[in-house]
């Protein structure tokens, strides 16, 4: 597992990956709560490259900020690809990004079901001019830890892909 160190150091990265293209962030939270934006406005500067997080921990709340339609939430649920490619490309409508990442899990410890079990996280990743991605892990440990995996993933993903465009 990453430490904030190692966390912090991949928000610095991020951001400079995004400031050499001009681009700005944002993201779209529920299972971590805001700490992917909390990570990124840890650096000093921030503001250049990172316009606004939205947590969306209720469903309603996905609804009202993102767009999320409703029925997407009623077939798929919250904890889905279909939910959280929805929530990715509400935050781009919704904001001055070039690139957001929305992500929703399960962090447990209640409300893991059979099907999708705590530790059960999907992401996804829109871009102004591409598709829309997505994907989805099952991290292990306790509530925190998901919850630091999925933020490291999160980062560690977006340098990806940000190195994927070049």
């Amino acid at each position: 597992m990453q430490t904030d160190t190692e966390l912090y150091q991949l928000a610095q990265r991020l951001g400079a990956r995004l400031s050499k293209r001009g681009w700005v962030l944002a993201t779209a939270e529920s299972c971590t709560g805001g700490w992917v934006a909390k990570l990124v406005t840890d650096v000093p500067g921030s503001s250049a490259w990172f316009d606004r997080g939205f947590v969306t921990y209720s469903n309603q709340s996905k609804q009202d900020q993102l767009q999320v339609p409703a029925d997407t939430l009623e077939v798929f649920g919250a904890v889905s690809g279909e939910t959280v490619r929805a929530m990715a490309e509400g935050a781009l409508a919704q904001s001055a990004a070039q690139l957001t990442l929305a992500v929703s899990g399960i962090a447990g410890p209640d409300g893991g079901t059979p099907a999708k079990p705590v530790g059960t996280v999907w992401f996804a990743w829109a871009f102004a001019d591409a598709d829309t991605e997505s994907a989805h892990l099952s991290f292990d440990g306790d509530r925190e830890a998901v919850r630091r995996q999925a933020a490291a993933f999160s980062l560690n993903r977006l340098l990806e892909l940000l190195d994927d465009d070049t």
